[in-house]
């Protein structure tokens, strides 16, 4: 194209912020061309060198900010700019939920043809350390020299990271207790280059509301030596571990858990809870990484959901069984299908453990297993909760439930983009009628979108 002819790699440019992307990236405006320069807001003069053309936007980096924004703070990280996970770290709290806000009725205007407002934000009220999850990587650096940390944004280089502002604190000081026993025992710990060492992560899990710990260390050999003495150097130090495991993954992968798993010491899981329900939480299991704010977000499901009491709840992509658990007191039946077979064993371990007398819970893709349940059953939902994966649902489960055509679908989405594809479907029967979002996961450009559709044929 032409208009790339003025903009060229290496070259340096002043100019205005004239608004942000949907990671909290800057953008701007060079000769009619979109760049896209991180760690920018809206508003800021910049000098910037721009990184790469392509035929219709380009890439930059800040050189330096000449005028800055009222929003920018100072970090109080020394990583994020390096890991890539806190995008949006440089930015004042209230204000990024802000930008997340037009970010997602942008998508959502964009798929659906229509602005869409949305009607609530749930902000967090301290988003600080709310990360009950914790995955450091154990590696070697450059030098050979043992390194636990982040991995660099797009890399497998990893970070030393002695404080990350979104990890539990407690959770971090166990981590960095760990590694530095590994380091003055001078255990191995996995190379990524020639695959061998022993340690190759440190993940630990804790209950926000029971303060009980459970420690995984993935090792890339059935043996880590010197187990004995760090499990007991570990539960001296901190009583709050209840359990330790040692996951077994010696393949070449980035998946950071293998299929295997040996408890040395404790029972191999914890609990926490999530409003009044308990929970148990296994190193296999997925559980919402800030707990704090999936109460605020299922409280929102429960509400968009009208429930009376008497309704018959299908819980759909349902995990471990959290919303449709959370929803449990107030309906008469809950059916949950989930793909994962594991996540079926908690979700039913879990409505045990709640006395849970009216839940029931089938391992299934959703759109085999849904139209199989309903013909076998022959159950049609009063409400369904929807709550699947970034790609969305499923198109011939969107089809099924357009043709039994439940009173109310209550869709929890992490991805603003396959929801308002799925929303645009859902519209040939149904209304939305409201949408919030609710910030999960603070200072990343990540965001979590609660919406409701009614019948059109209820609707009076």
């Amino acid at each position: 194209m032409q208009m790339n002819d003025s903009i060229k790699k290496n070259q340096e440019y002043v100019i205005e912020i004239v608004d942000n992307g949907f990671q909290g990236e800057g953008i701007a405006k060079i000769n009619g061309m979109t760049v896209f320069i991180p760690n920018c807001i809206k508003g800021e003069k910049v000098k910037i060198k721009i990184l790469k053309v392509t035929s219709s936007h380009a890439f930059g980096k800040v050189i330096e900010i000449l005028e800055n924004s009222k929003f920018r703070k100072n970090s109080d990280c020394r990583t994020y700019l390096k890991c890539g996970g806190c995008a949006i770290r440089h930015i004042d709290y209230d204000y990024t939920l802000e930008i997340k806000k037009k970010s997602v009725e942008s998508t959502l205007k964009k798929s659906l043809g229509r602005e869409v407002k949305i009607s609530e934000v749930l902000k967090m009220d301290n988003p600080y350390n709310y990360r009950n999850k914790l995955q450091y990587p154990v590696g070697m650096d450059e030098t050979h020299i043992p390194v636990m940390g982040v991995y660099a944004e797009r890399t497998h280089k990893i970070i030393p990271t002695l404080e990350c502002k979104i990890q539990d604190e407690l959770s971090q000081q166990i981590a960095n207790s760990i590694f530095e026993w590994i380091c003055e025992n001078k255990i191995k710990v996995y190379d990524e280059t020639n695959l061998e060492g022993s340690i190759r992560h440190i993940v630990i899990r804790i209950g926000k509301k029971t303060n009980e710990v459970m420690i995984t260390l993935v090792a890339n050999t059935r043996e880590i030596e010197k187990e004995r003495e760090l499990v007991k150097y570990i539960t001296l130090k901190y009583p709050e571990v209840k359990t330790i495991v040692k996951n077994i993954n010696n393949k070449n992968t980035n998946v950071i858990l293998g299929n295997e798993n040996e408890i040395l010491y404790g029972k191999g899981y914890i609990y926490d809870y999530l409003g009044d329900f308990k929970f148990k939480i296994s190193p296999m299991s997925f559980y919402q990484v800030n707990p704090v704010q999936t109460e605020k977000l299922y409280s929102k499901a429960i509400e968009y959901a009208k429930l009376k009491g008497n309704e018959t709840v299908f819980d759909l992509y349902c995990g471990i069984g959290t919303i449709g658990i959370f929803a449990s007191h107030k309906i008469k039946k809950l059916y949950g299908i989930e793909t994962i077979p594991e996540a079926i064993e908690d979700a039913k371990e879990n409505a045990k453990l709640n006395n849970l007398k009216n839940a029931e819970f089938f391992v299934g893709d959703v759109e085999k297993t849904l139209p199989e349940f309903i013909k076998e059953r022959n159950i049609i939902p009063d409400v369904v909760f929807l709550d699947p994966p970034r790609k969305g649902c499923d198109k011939t489960a969107i089809e099924t439930l357009m043709q039994i055509m439940p009173k109310r679908i209550v869709y929890v989405s992490c991805n603003p983009a396959t929801l308002g594809r799925d929303l645009k479907i859902f519209e040939e029967k149904y209304k939305l009628e409201d949408i919030s979002i609710c910030d999960m996961f603070p200072f990343t450009h990540h965001v979590e979108c609660c919406s409701v559709l009614s019948l059109k044929d209820l609707i009076q």
